[in-house]
C-alpha cells in the first residue's frame, strides 16, 4: 500500500467514509424532525440519532488525535504520523485497534463494579451535552430553549467519574490524582460558567441558535474579549490540557486517576478527553466566534456547516499549540490562577456586561470595559513576575564569595611540552 495509486485510493475511501458518517447524521437529524408524542417510532428515531451522533463524535475524536500529533510534530521539528495510510490518517485507527485488543486488567483489591463503570461516568456526560450543541443551522439532535443551561448542568457530572475512578482503584497514586482532579475542575467550573453567563446576559437567551443569530454583525469575542479569555483558559483546565494537566501528570502521579486502567477502558477515557476538547472548541465558536454566521450575509447549508467546523478546529489547533509552548503549572499556581485571577475577572466581566445592558450604552463601550478588565491582571503579572527573580539574583550576588584562581602546577623536569609550543598551538 505504499504506491501512489494505492494511497490515493485509500485517501478517497477515507474521504467517502467521513462524508458518509456526516451525511448520515444530517439525514437522521432531518428524519427526527420536531418533538412529537412519546411512542415506539419516536424512541427508534431517537436511538438512531444517538447512534449517528456517537459515530460522528468518534470520527471527530480520531481526527483530533491525528491533528494533535501532526501539529506537535511540525512545531517540534519532527515528523508526525506518516506510515499508516496516506498522511498517516489511519494512525488513530491503528491506535484504537491496539488499545481494544490489549488485556484489560484491574487491581486485585479494586471495587470492580465502580472501577469498570467510572469510564462510562466520564464519557456519558460528554456525549449527552452534544444532544443540544448544534454543528450548523438545524444540524442538532434537539435544539432546546435552555440549551446553554443544559450544557452547564450536565458537563459537571464527569467530576464524579474522575473521583470514583481514583477511589475504586485502591491505589494511593490514583486517589491523589482523583482528589487533584476534583479540586481543579471545581475551581475552574465557576469561572467557566460565569464567562458563559456573560454571553447569556448580552444575548438575552439561553438558546444556541439565538446566540449565533445575534452575532450577525460582530462576533462576541469583539465585545467580550475578557470573557473569551476566561472561557478558553477555564476550558483548558476543565479538560486537563497542558499547561493544566496536573491531575494526571505522568512525571508526578504516574497517570493520575487513570493509572490502573488499561486497554479499552483507558481508551474510553482518552476519547472522552478529546471529545471534551472538541466541545470546548465548538462552544467557543458558537458563543464567541459567531458559529456558522459571518458578516457578509447568509450562507448555504453546506458552507455554513463548513464555516462552523473551521472555527471549531481553529480553536482546537490553538489548544494544541499551547501544549507545545507552555510548561506544566504547579498545583499552587493552578489554584491561584483559578481563584485569584479568573474568578474575579469573570465576575467583573459579567458585571460590566450587565451595566452596559442596563444603561443601554453603545456596544463599543463594552469592548473598552472588557479590554480594561483584561489589562489589569496582565499588567500586575508583568509587573510582579520580575520581582522575585531580581530579588533572588540580588541575594545571590550579595552572598557570593570571590574564589581566587588556583595556581598552575609546575611541570617536572621529566615532562615535555606538547607539540606546537607551550600553548599547544
Amino acid at each position: 500500500m505504499s504506491s501512489r495509486p494505492a494511497q490515493l485510493v485509500l485517501l478517497a475511501g477515507i474521504a467517502v467514509g467521513v462524508a458518509a458518517v456526516f451525511g448520515g447524521f444530517i439525514a437522521v437529524t432531518r428524519w427526527l424532525g420536531e418533538p412529537q408524542e412519546l411512542g415506539a417510532l419516536t424512541l427508534v428515531q431517537f436511538a438512531v440519532a444517538l447512534l449517528a451522533l456517537v459515530t460522528l463524535l468518534a470520527v471527530a475524536g480520531m481526527s483530533l488525535v491525528w491533528l494533535e500529533r501532526k501539529e506537535l510534530g511540525r512545531m517540534q521539528g519532527r515528523p508526525g504520523p506518516t506510515r499508516v495510510g496516506p498522511f498517516g490518517l489511519l494512525q488513530p485507527v491503528a491506535d484504537a485497534g491496539k488499545l481494544l485488543f490489549k488485556e484489560d486488567v484491574a487491581p486485585g483489591e479494586a471495587s470492580k463494579l465502580i472501577f469498570f463503570a467510572s469510564p462510562l461516568l466520564i464519557m456519558v456526560p460528554g456525549l449527552m451535552v452534544w444532544l443540544t450543541v448544534p454543528l450548523g443551522p438545524t444540524l442538532v439532535v434537539r435544539s432546546l430553549d435552555l440549551g446553554i443551561f443544559f450544557f452547564v448542568s450536565i458537563s459537571v457530572l464527569s467530576i464524579v467519574g474522575l473521583v470514583l475512578a481514583g477511589w475504586s482503584s485502591h491505589s494511593k497514586y490514583a486517589v491523589l490524582g482523583g482528589i487533584r482532579a476534583a479540586a481543579q475542575m471545581v475551581s475552574y467550573e465557576i469561572p467557566l460558567i460565569m464567562a458563559v453567563l456573560g454571553v447569556v446576559v448580552l444575548a438575552g437567551s439561553m438558546r444556541f441558535d439565538d446566540v449565533v443569530a445575534l452575532q450577525d454583525s460582530a462576533p462576541y469575542i469583539a465585545l467580550l474579549p475578557a470573557a473569551f479569555a476566561v472561557f478558553l483558559v477555564a476550558g483548558l483546565a476543565e479538560v486537563g490540557r497542558t499547561p493544566f494537566d496536573i491531575y494526571f501528570a505522568e512525571s508526578e502521579l504516574v497517570g493520575g486517576p487513570f493509572v490502573e486502567y488499561s486497554g479499552a477502558h483507558w481508551a474510553v477515557m482518552l476519547l472522552a478527553e478529546y471529545l471534551n476538547t472538541f466541545l470546548v472548541g465548538a462552544l467557543a465558536a458558537l458563543l464567541f466566534l459567531g458559529g456558522w454566521r459571518w458578516p457578509f450575509g447568509d450562507l448555504p447549508f453546506g458552507a455554513a456547516v463548513a464555516l462552523m467546523l473551521a472555527k471549531t478546529y481553529l480553536v482546537v489547533a490553538v489548544i494544541f499549540w499551547g501544549r507545545a509552548t507552555y510548561p506544566r503549572l504547579r498545583l499552587d499556581q493552578l489554584m491561584g490562577l483559578g481563584w485569584k485571577v479568573l474568578l474575579p475577572l469573570s465576575f467583573a466581566s459579567i458585571l460590566a456586561t450587565a451595566v452596559q445592558r442596563f444603561y443601554g450604552w453603545p456596544a463599543w463601550t463594552l469592548t473598552l470595559l472588557s479590554l480594561a478588565l483584561l489589562a489589569v491582571p496582565i499588567a500586575l503579572q508583568v509587573r510582579g513576575q520580575g520581582r522575585p527573580a531580581s530579588a533572588y539574583a540580588e541575594r545571590m550576588r550579595a552572598g557570593a564569595v570571590a574564589v581566587p584562581a588556583a595556581p598552575r602546577p609546575e611541570r617536572s623536569a621529566f615532562e615535555q611540552p606538547p607539540e606546537g609550543g607551550e600553548d599547544g598551538a
